[in-house]
């Protein structure tokens, strides 16, 4: 009597020869997107991907690391966002700066699963380098643009670029929050977020001196 198996035991199904991983992620953002986050488990994921509970731990440590994973990938997708709608400034830093406001919102809407792993999963920044070095990149497209309207100002004038930006950021995000969304988490209103958040834009450009019929010689 022979204990060997007739036919070699064949993986589990949806590992598909090495796609385990990009199963899990595809899993993940679906489940993300049903249950938001944290309403989901590593188990589940798995199941959803169609292979058994431990065939994850191939390539992910636990749930969090699998998120992390997502808010990455997601973080790599809105940097090139962003950098297409600044664009360098052209054809001028206003008119480049009000449509990258437009792009942090039209990406909020379509991708609710990368946005709620990138800021609403409480992944930490520095789960990995990778994740930190892609949450930077994207920023920095909202420091440059600050810098490039702050060169219009005369230097005494100013602010400090790295606190307009976080002014910035700040104001597009609690708008894509709070009236961008693509769920039932969307606040309504009576005109679009984007006419929400380019006015709001506005405020704070004439603020600084920066707005619509003020258009300051740039000086050094």
């Amino acid at each position: 009597m022979s204990w060997k198996r007739d036919k070699p035991e064949q993986p589990p199904r949806g590992y598909h020869h090495g796609n385990l991983k990009e199963e899990l992620v595809r899993a993940a953002m679906g489940l993300i997107g049903e249950k938001g986050p944290n309403g989901f488990t590593f188990a589940e994921a798995a199941r959803l991907a169609g292979v058994s509970p431990a065939a994850p731990y191939r390539h992910f440590r636990d749930r969090d690391e699998l998120l992390a994973d997502v808010a990455t990938r997601g973080f790599v997708v809105f940097e090139a966002t962003l950098a297409r709608a600044w664009d360098q400034g052209r054809p001028d830093p206003e008119t480049a700066f009000h449509r990258l406001g437009r792009a942090y919102l039209a990406f909020a809407h379509d991708e609710p699963a990368y946005y709620s792993a990138m800021f609403e999963a409480g992944v930490s920044l520095d789960a990995s380098p990778e994740l930190r070095a892609a949450a930077d990149r994207a920023f920095q497209n909202l420091r440059g643009a600050s810098e490039a309207l702050i060169a219009l100002l005369s230097p005494g004038k100013r602010p400090p670029a790295l606190m307009m930006a976080l002014h910035v950021w700040s104001m597009s995000h609690g708008v894509a929050a709070l009236f961008g969304r693509a769920d039932g988490g969307r606040r309504p209103l009576p005109m679009s977020a984007a006419e929400l958040l380019e006015a709001g834009m506005l405020i704070y450009l004439q603020g600084l001196g920066l707005g619509p019929g003020e258009r300051p010689t740039p000086r050094d």
